[in-house]
């Protein structure tokens, strides 16, 4: 009986020593709004930090609309203490929720703790997630607007250097004249760009304000100096290849990237996540050689606009995180931070540095290629007005549509974007 006792004794604090592991483990809730194959990539990367910490932290991850529904709904649920243990984030709208108290800092001690730190990312990318000397994201990746091109077009045209890469570009006329080379060999358009959507188009346009050291300013000093007139130049270049049938009118995203993918365009501006669509047409055989570089210095320098997807803590009302779970969150950052390379297959440059240094990136193509943009590349204003989905991208769609199809000159266009950004307060 003695013995039937201890036996019982020994299972029981058996099953309880068991039960007690997997209470141990930290469960992440985390939130993303990453769709399409951003979305199958980050599911890959979740399912693979899942297997590796199993038993010690699990990632619970849902996936909720991108934009404006996204950002409402962290704001509303931090400001209840409802909302994620750790979440994806626009860097683009971080001074928007430090504004609203949305966002908890990144500390020193979090850094450290990640090993991680400035020196980690580029200086742009870095000070994108930093407002008034605290950080409050961590960068993971740039995804800036690029130049696609069609490498047996531009061959045809005299238009690849000896290195293999477009040459012939800089300059608006030299740009320009190359459009019409490519057009007079029989190409429909030269360069395909989403024209009918001057919120799109805006990363182009503030691409080439930058270009010319212009800038679009700040609250309550918006397009100060001669920076309207630089606005109204960077609109003018798009007007005029519209005009000169160089870039088709009024042409929405979808059929943007039909465009170029059909053939029909010799070269397209778009986002860097359109990078796989061209890798799965050429698997297919459904495309010819293709590339990708930074947007040419059309005015007096390389610049680039972009904007980094980050992870970011909600600051949960009345809900501190535990040391343990919080721990937990660091360790899921730093994972996918050691573990970008998979994610540039989606086109985007890693934010780490040792990733995008590393022999396996640079063996990337296209993403090496352009990778070289960091060091030039501008994010939006820092300004809670700004950033992706926001009042300054709905005043860009409104000001500029109707310029970039000579509805309007670009000077007007210039002009009521000043009073949009001006109304803003």
């Amino acid at each position: 009986m003695i013995r039937k006792l201890v036996g019982l004794t020994v299972l029981s604090t058996m099953l309880m020593g068991s039960v007690s592991t997997s209470f141990a483990q930290e469960a992440v809730v985390w939130w993303d709004f990453l769709g399409g194959g951003d979305g199958v990539r980050m599911k890959k990367l979740i399912e693979d930090f899942n297997a590796e910490h199993a038993g010690n932290i699990q990632i619970e991850a849902t996936t909720l609309e991108w934009g404006v529904p996204f950002y409402t709904k962290v704001q509303t649920s931090a400001a209840v203490g409802e909302g994620p243990d750790i979440m994806t984030y626009h860097a683009s709208r971080i001074p928007l929720a430090v504004s609203q108290g949305t966002l908890a800092e990144i500390t020193a001690d979090d850094w450290s703790a990640m090993g991680l730190g400035a020196e980690t990312f580029a200086e742009a990318t870095w000070d994108a997630v930093s407002i008034d000397g605290k950080q409050y994201a961590v960068p993971f990746d740039t995804h800036p607007i690029v130049l696609y091109y069609n490498k047996d077009k531009l061959e045809a045209a005299g238009l690849i250097g000896a290195d293999g890469q477009p040459t012939g570009l800089e300059g608006v006329d030299g740009f320009k004249a190359a459009l019409q080379k490519l057009k007079d060999g029989g190409t429909q358009y030269g360069v395909a760009l989403t024209t009918a959507d001057g919120s799109f188009a805006f990363r182009l346009i503030y691409s080439l304000l930058c270009q010319q050291g212009g800038s679009i300013g700040n609250d309550g000093a918006w397009l100060e100096g001669d920076n309207q007139g630089k606005l109204e130049n960077a609109v003018q270049v798009i007007s005029d290849w519209v005009s000169e049938g160089l870039a088709p009118e009024y042409t929405d995203y979808p059929s943007t990237v039909a465009l170029f993918t059909s053939g029909e365009s010799a070269f397209m501006v778009n986002g860097v996540w359109e990078v796989p669509t061209m890798v799965d047409l050429e698997a297919q055989g459904k495309l010819f050689n293709w590339g990708a570089i930074e947007i040419p210095a059309l005015f007096d320098k390389t610049c680039t606009y972009a904007d980094s997807h980050a992870f970011a803590i909600p600051n949960n009302a009345g809900k501190t995180q535990t040391p343990e779970r919080h721990a937990a969150v660091l360790e899921v950052i730093k994972w996918m931070s050691d573990n970008s390379l998979f994610w540039a297959t989606a086109g985007h440059i890693p934010a780490n540095k040792a990733v995008l240094d590393s022999d396996e990136y640079k063996a990337m193509q296209p993403q090496a290629t352009y990778a070289q943009l960091t060091e030039s590349q501008i994010f939006d204003p820092r300004s809670p007005f700004a950033g992706v989905a926001s009042p300054l991208f709905d005043a860009a769609g409104n000001a500029f549509t109707a310029a970039m199809n000579n509805e309007i000159d670009a000077a007007t266009a210039a002009q009521e974007m000043k009073e949009a950004l001006d109304s803003m307060q």
